[in-house]
């Protein structure tokens, strides 16, 4: 679609993480953030049944304490880069959707699901956290006490169920995700690009701090909008 540009997860069977692929995502986004002619982000997977699952646990055996450190800030780097990005960034989760791959997409905007996704975060059976902001961004969308029920038991859940604790936004039949997604974005893809990124910006950042300092941020990106709209070869 026009406007749209698809950030895809394709590493064959499961798109599972190891240090390529954690590092590819970044700069792959980089480049949608920047072009031009892209207005609006989806983050989506390209192979049948898996959106993903998460890191590749053969990647982490043997990993030392500083490999993890360099894992997480890898995965902190890019939560960051999701977070100030100026464009709106969606979601089409289809197939198993566990792990890191998952936390990926708690950092985006709206997100669709296939009506038979299954969404999970069991990194606590195997005695790990996610760590991709998600114990950050999970408290922040579902409120405490269902994070914790989520993070705690480590199972897998609906798609529906998923609807039913605010993890995902709108379930689709799957055969229409591609292009209820499609739609979604080609329409936001026609609004203000400014305008867009000023609203993420408020309601992101004005989240992370008081009410106050909330109201400053909207103030400023209210007064950037009209400077904006006086000098519309800059938008």
């Amino acid at each position: 679609s026009e406007g749209v540009g698809w950030l895809e997860y394709r590493r064959l069977p499961r798109n599972a993480f190891n240090w390529e692929m954690l590092r590819e995502v970044p700069v792959a986004l980089e480049e949608l953030l920047a072009a031009a002619d892209v207005r609006v982000i989806v983050i989506a997977s390209a192979i049948d049944g898996y959106f993903s699952t998460g890191a590749d646990l053969t990647t982490f055996q043997g990993m030392s304490q500083e490999d993890i450190g360099s894992w997480v800030r890898i995965c902190h780097a890019l939560v960051r880069q999701m977070r100030a990005a100026r464009k709106p960034l969606l979601a089409a989760i289809h197939g198993v959707a566990v792990g890191g791959g998952l936390e990926i997409v708690l950092h985006c905007d709206v997100r669709f699901a296939a009506h038979d996704a299954k969404l999970g975060q069991p990194e606590v059976n195997i005695g790990f956290i996610p760590p991709v902001g998600g114990t950050q961004a999970l408290a922040r969308l579902l409120g405490r006490p269902r994070a914790l029920r989520l993070l705690y038991e480590g199972g897998l859940i609906s798609a529906q169920e998923a609807l039913d604790i605010g993890l995902v936004d709108l379930v689709v039949p799957g055969e229409d995700l591609r292009t209820r997604v499609a739609e979604y974005a080609s329409a936001l893809a026609r609004k203000p690009a400014a305008t867009l990124a000023a609203i993420r910006r408020c309601v992101t950042e004005g989240m992370a701090g008081s009410f106050e300092a909330g109201l400053q941020i909207e103030r400023d990106a209210a007064v950037e909008l009209e400077r904006v709209a006086a000098n519309p070869a800059e938008e």
